[in-house]
Formats: C-alpha cells, structure tokens, sequence
C-alpha cells in the first residue's frame, strides 16, 4: 500500500506546559487505512491531528502528505495541498450558517474554483450518500445534531480527498446518532478506499478501526 501521510520527530510545547504535548511522534498512515488514535482529555490527540493536517506548525519534526513536505509550502500551496488530498471532521460541525447544506458540502469544491453547477451535483451526491437527500435546501440551524454531523461529513469527502481526519466525530451526539454516523463512517471508508484517521473517546469507533494507537507522554504506543 502506498503512503499517503508520514510524519517525524514531532515536537510540540505549550508555554503553560512543563513538558512537550507531543514529543518526537512518528507516524504513518497508509492509502486505504482505518486508524484511531485514544488517549487521556490533555494528551495532545487534537494538537497532532491539527499539525497532521496543517492546521498547527509543530516546533520540531516533519510532516509529508501525498510525499509533500506541508510545512516546506507556503499557505497558498499548503492550503492547496489540504484542499486535494484532505478531509476534515470535527467534534464540532463548523457549518456555515448563511448556507445551505447543500452550499455547505459544495463550498470545498468551490475554493478549488470548480463551476458551481458540478460543484453543487457533487455536493447532492454526497449528501445524498449520508442519507440526507431529503435537506439538501435546509441551513444547518434547522438540522438535528446528527444530521449537521452527517453534512459535516459529507463536506469532507466532497473533494474525494486521499485521507479523512476526524477529531472526536460523534462526540456531540447522543448513542443513537452515534452509532448510525459509525456504521455510517465505516459504509464510506469501504467504498471510497480513501484512508482514515480518528481521534476518539469513543471505544465503538475504536475497536472499528484496523489499529489503535495511543498517545500517552507525547508518543504514539500501539495499544
């Protein structure tokens, strides 16, 4: 299998902090892979999601992406670079709320300057993959939580990215949405092949996963 993300050599430290969150973490995730990353609440799991993505710059170490060094690039290209070959879903949803979910899942394609008309058909097909077809003209104040979540991920896979990386993606919804968004996450990663990579509390995802990783004293151990 080819590799889609490696990291080295991490290093990241906060001033409030007496020792790195994260320190010399080496990773790599591979085209095609379901991994989940636990640990304890201040371990440092969002904080090496957001430098995988590009989203936060390490102090120390490197991050390649689709055999490109991230932060090699300026923002322009680093932001190109996010825009072809990542996905992103959060715990919380970041919707826009001006826009339709339609609007929504179509906007990634949009920044790539796609015409709007394909843009909004790839976004239908998504939504309509997550089983929301039927809110496609609706703004996310007038969607249920699982459904803003569903929208959320369909925005992410719209650009049919190489790697999705999810921090904590159902940790704002209740066990019934939760689990309808796991089966529902595990649905897509078999059919796109692209690679996943989920920080979670949540042993259900977990034990979905093909690895689990822990991230304990600012290094991954395997579990």
């Amino acid at each position: 299998m080819s590799e889609i993300l490696h990291c080295s050599g991490l290093v990241k430290s906060y001033l409030a902090a007496e020792t790195p969150v994260l320190n010399g973490v080496e990773f790599s995730l591979n085209a095609g892979e379901r991994i989940g990353i636990i640990g304890a609440s201040g371990s440092g799991k969002s904080t090496l999601l957001h430098i995988l993505g590009g989203l936060d710059r390490p102090d120390a170490g490197h991050v390649t992406v689709a055999g490109q060094d991230l932060f090699a690039l300026g923002e322009a290209a680093r932001g190109m670079l996010r825009n072809r070959h990542l996905g992103f879903v959060y715990q919380f949803h970041h919707l826009l709320p001006e826009f339709t979910a339609l609007e929504n899942v179509a906007m990634p394609l949009l920044i790539r300057r796609q015409d709007r008309a394909s843009a909004l058909d790839a976004a239908r097909h998504w939504l309509t993959a997550v089983g929301l077809a039927h809110r496609l003209a609706h703004r996310p104040g007038e969607l249920s939580g699982g459904e803003r979540q569903r929208a959320a991920i369909a925005r992410a896979l719209v650009t049919r990215p190489d790697c999705v990386l999810m921090d904590e993606p159902t940790g704002n919804l209740d066990r019934g949405n939760a689990e309808r968004v796991h089966g529902l996450l595990l649905e897509l990663a078999e059919s796109t092949g692209a690679a996943f990579l989920i920080v979670t509390h949540d042993a259900h995802i977990a034990e979905r996963m093909q690895r689990v990783l822990v991230l304990r004293d600012g290094a991954l151990h395997p579990t």
